[in-house]
């Protein structure tokens, strides 16, 4: 049986990779419903990003990941316009995930939740997932073709 009836994470998803993965896979095997916050392409240029990739080809790639990885487990992917979406209106979530480059969220997220007498997250805290090289996995890394989607350096014939 679950630890959470309900658990939210979010992300620009624009590579899946090994460390979204791992994210994903503590989500679900922590939590029987996963509600996913996929960054619109107006916040992610907001942000500073520049993604490969619009949202409707990323939500369409994160459905085809979860399906493939975690077949039979409950999930929602809700379009994300600020930092939070669901998370801070939605009462029945139990814990967000984080990792160490979004982990300050969650004690933002739960100060937001608690201006609207909502009772306060759990937040689980996912490691980082490192390379080859020891650097962690990053969309940004991969782009720049440092690493691949598992982290591996590129070979050199």
């Amino acid at each position: 049986m679950p630890e959470f009836v309900l658990v939210a994470m979010g992300g620009t998803f624009d590579i899946v990779h090994k460390g979204h993965i791992v994210l994903l896979s503590k989500a679900f095997s922590i939590s029987s419903k996963v509600i996913i916050g996929l960054t619109s392409d107006e916040l992610a240029q907001k942000r500073g990003k520049k993604t490969l990739n619009n949202y409707h080809k990323r939500n369409e790639t994160l459905i085809s990941t979860i399906k493939t990885n975690f077949p039979n487990h409950s999930f929602q992917i809700t379009k994300l316009d600020d930092d939070f979406g669901p998370a801070v209106l939605e009462e029945n979530i139990d814990a967000l995930i984080v990792s160490g480059e979004t982990e300050n969220q969650g004690k933002i997220l739960n100060q937001l939740r608690k201006e609207k007498n909502l009772s306060p997250v759990k937040i689980v805290l996912v490691q980082m997932v490192l390379a080859q090289d020891g650097d962690r996995i990053s969309t940004t890394r991969i782009k720049n073709s440092e690493i691949d989607v598992e982290g591996n350096l590129p070979s050199i014939d």
